[in-house]
C-alpha cells in the first residue's frame, strides 16, 4: 500500500502548489509605530490596522492589488522609526514563508544592498526567497531589479521605492500558467516615458520596468536581476517565470520528502523505488498543466558508482562493468541519490510572423 499512497501525496501536493501558486504570499518591510502584534498578517484591504500611519496603509493596499488574482496575504513587520536595519525583520522571514519581499523605503533607508545580500544568502540556505527592490543591480535570480523612476495612479505620483509594492502584488498574483510580461497594469494611469531602445537596454541589464504603450501602462518583460549567466544556470534563470517555477518545485519536492520520507523508510532499494515513483507522479502532474516538459527522473547512476567506489571498497574497475541496473540496486548507507532533467515551461514572449503577399 505505500506505493499509491506516496503518489497521491506527492500528486496532490502538485495539484495544490499550481491552485497556490495563483496567489503568492507577500512580506512587507516597513517602519512605523510597532502594533501590539507584530507582524500583522493582511488577506484584504479591511484587514488593514488603523493604528498604522496613511503611507504605511497606502503601501500595503498597492501590494493587494495583484494582478490576476490578489495575494494570498500581506505579513506586515513593522521597525521602529529609529531601527538602523531591518535585521530583525530579516531574521523572521528567514524562518517564516513567502514567496516575494518589499521594502518600501529600502533606498530611504540604505538597506537595499543588504536586503539583496541577504536574499542572495537565504536562495543558497533552501529559503527560496524572492524580493522587488529599487535600483539594485543585484546579479542574482532572486532579487528583481525595479527601475522605473515614477509611476501614476491618477494624481498620486509614485517614485521607484515606493511602487515596489505594487510590483510584489503584480508577481505574486500571476498564477503559474502565465507571466507578468505585458501584465497590464489597469489601476496605474502614467509611467517614466522610455523609448524602444532605452526599454531593451534596461531589460538586457536586468532592470524590471514598466511602459506605456501609447494606451496603457504594462510591464515590459519580466526579468529579474541576474545578467551573469553562472555555472549551472542558464539564459532562462534570468526570467522571473521559470525562476518561480523552480522554486515552487524545489520547495515541494524538500517538504515533501521531509514530511513524508526522510527517516521513516529503511534505505532498502525498493523504498528508493518508492521514492523515485512518488517524485515522478509529482512532476506528471507538473506536466499535465504545462509547467513543465520532457520530465526524466531515475537513479544518478555515476554518482552511485563513484559512492560505492569511494565509500564502499568497490573498485573502480568492477564498479564501471557493473550494470545499471546492478548499480542502482547497491547500498547508500543513508544517502539516495537520484537525478532528473525536464524543461521549464516559459510564456510566449517574442512572436516572429512572416506574412507573404
Amino acid at each position: 500500500m505505500g506505493l499509491p499512497a506516496m503518489n497521491i501525496i506527492f500528486t496532490a501536493a502538485a495539484i495544490d502548489s499550481v491552485r497556490r501558486s495563483d496567489r503568492g504570499a507577500i512580506g512587507m518591510i516597513v517602519k512605523d509605530a510597532v502594533p501590539e502584534t507584530n507582524p500583522v498578517t493582511i488577506h484584504k484591504v479591511s484587514d488593514i490596522p488603523g493604528t498604522l500611519s496613511e503611507s504605511v496603509q497606502e503601501q500595503v493596499r498597492l501590494a493587494l492589488k495583484g494582478y490576476v488574482s490578489a495575494p494570498s496575504k500581506v505579513v506586515l513587520y513593522v521597525l521602529e522609526s529609529e531601527a538602523e536595519d531591518y535585521t530583525d525583520a530579516l531574521d523572521y522571514f528567514s524562518i517564516y514563508k513567502v514567496n516575494w519581499i518589499c521594502c518600501p523605503t529600502a533606498e530611504t533607508d540604505g538597506q537595499a544592498q543588504a536586503v539583496a545580500t541577504w536574499v542572495k544568502e537565504q536562495r543558497e540556505a533552501r529559503n527560496k526567497v524572492k524580493v522587488v527592490l529599487p535600483n539594485t543591480a543585484a546579479d542574482c535570480e532572486g532579487v528583481v531589479n525595479y527601475t522605473t523612476e515614477t509611476a501614476s495612479i491618477g494624481d498620486d505620483i509614485y517614485t521607484t521605492e515606493e511602487f515596489c509594492s505594487r510590483i510584489a502584488g503584480v508577481l505574486a498574483g500571476t498564477p503559474l500558467t502565465q507571466g507578468a510580461t505585458f501584465a497590464v497594469l489597469e489601476d496605474v494611469t502614467d509611467c517614466e516615458k522610455l523609448s524602444r531602445s532605452e526599454l531593451d537596454t534596461a531589460i538586457d541589464a536586468g532592470k524590471f520596468v514598466l511602459y506605456y504603450d501609447g494606451e496603457k501602462v504594462k510591464v515590459a518583460r519580466a526579468v529579474n536581476s541576474m545578467t551573469t549567466v553562472q555555472k549551472g544556470k542558464s539564459e532562462s534563470w534570468k526570467k522571473i517565470k521559470v525562476v518561480e517555477t523552480m522554486d515552487m518545485i524545489y520547495d515541494d519536492l524538500i517538504l515533501l520528502a521531509e514530511d513524508n520520507y526522510i527517516g521513516k523508510y529503511l534505505n532498502t532499494f525498493d523504498n528508493k523505488c518508492l521514492l523515485l515513483s512518488a517524485i515522478r507522479a509529482y512532476l506528471t502532474e507538473m506536466e499535465r498543466v504545462g509547467a513543465v516538459q520532457d520530465c526524466v527522473v531515475d537513479f544518478d547512476v555515476e554518482t552511485i558508482r563513484e559512492y560505492i567506489v569511494t565509500n564502499k571498497g568497490v573498485s573502480r574497475e568492477v564498479a564501471e562493468a557493473m550494470p545499471d541496473q546492478e548499480v542502482k540496486k547497491q547500498y547508500t548507507d543513508e544517502k539516495v541519490f537520484l537525478a532528473a532533467t525536464m524543461t521549464i515551461s516559459d510564456v510566449m514572449e517574442d512572436i516572429t510572423l512572416q506574412i507573404t503577399v
